[in-house]
């Protein structure tokens, strides 16, 4: 049986594209770019809670650093580095060399190097720390929302929802879209290019993780601000073709969780800006809502023009989600 060090060296040791000193010593060096801020986030998956014990491991590997990507590209930064904790039951080379096939097939879409991290016998948990650069002053946070800004949300959040629940045999998704959902929950991509493009447009910014609506509360606290929602303009066209469920597919998309794309505050008077954004990256942007002086208050215009107030909190580890 290969030991820790030998694992570490076979699966997880890459050339480093930016790093001064990598994997191998007591710490890693970086050094960030002249007149660079770093943001650093960390997001742990831990097995029966985010995801299956039998998920596919390059799948998995993949995800595992997503998921912090996407944190990354929610301030509008540039992922660079990333630090990897990992717990697992046993030394599954199998499954290691899987796992490590889909998680630096991430580091390579975006760029990243692998600079160290540690690995453990234990249950099976997965915890990456990644380090971003944004120039100095120019992150996008979550509380640069202002009444009048509109409210954006990229693709088609609520897909990978919907897969979830094809997997728990809670719904039958049509073939056309099956792999698409399966997709968007194994295999998300981290909206990197648009976070990147909306420094100096977006006012305030986060990824949906944890549902749509949860997610929004964020940023109503903490920009102490008021939202309405327009249920006619929520992104559903792809959800109800997969499900053909009106009800499961506005819950999809307004409070499930880890689709990974970007919710967002414009000035409304950049509604061209952000229309040339989404043509330039080929990808779907929509005006979903608008910021309100009500601090806090979140409501949902139905499709008869009623305004209903929505009391959503997205999933809690600790609590009732949403």
């Amino acid at each position: 049986m290969s030991s820790e060090f030998a694992l570490i060296r076979r699966y997880f040791t890459r050339p480093p594209r930016h790093t001064d000193l990598a994997v191998g010593d007591d710490a890693a060096l970086i050094r960030p770019g002249p007149g660079m801020q770093l943001a650093i986030s960390t997001d742990m998956l831990v097995a029966g809670t985010h995801f299956f014990a039998d998920t596919d491991p390059e799948g998995l590997g993949w995800k595992t650093l997503a998921v912090n990507v996407s944190d990354i590209a929610a301030m509008g930064a540039r992922p660079r580095w990333v630090v990897l904790a990992a717990c697992l039951p046993a030394a599954d080379e199998a499954w290691i060399a899987a796992f490590a096939r889909g998680f630096f097939a991430c580091c390579e879409a975006f760029e990243i190097d692998a600079i160290g991290g540690d690995t453990t016998r234990g249950p099976l948990n997965l915890c990456p720390t990644i380090f971003g650069e944004v120039p100095t002053g120019a992150a996008v946070t979550r509380s640069g929302a202002r009444p009048g800004d509109d409210l954006w949300v990229s693709g088609a959040p609520g897909r990978a929802a919907l897969g979830l629940a094809h997997l728990r045999g809670e719904v039958v998704l049509t073939p056309a879209w099956r792999d698409d959902c399966l997709a968007a929950l194994h295999r998300p991509q981290p909206r990197v290019a648009l976070g990147l493009a909306l420094r100096g447009l977006a006012t305030a910014m986060l990824d949906v993780s944890d549902g749509l609506l949860g997610d929004l509360n964020h940023i109503l606290e903490l920009s102490r601000v008021g939202a309405v929602v327009d249920e006619a303009a929520l992104p559903l066209a792809a959800l109800l073709e997969a499900c053909g469920d009106p009800v499961r597919a506005v819950r999809a998309c307004t409070s499930g969780g880890d689709d990974y794309e970007l919710l967002f505050a414009a000035p409304a008077d950049r509604r061209t800006d952000v229309a040339d954004l989404s043509a330039r990256l080929d990808l779907p942007l929509h005006r979903i809502g608008y910021f309100t002086d009500t601090a806090e208050a979140l409501q949902l215009r139905g499709h008869d023009g009623r305004l209903h107030t929505v009391s959503a909190n997205g999933y809690d580890h600790f609590g009732q989600g949403a």
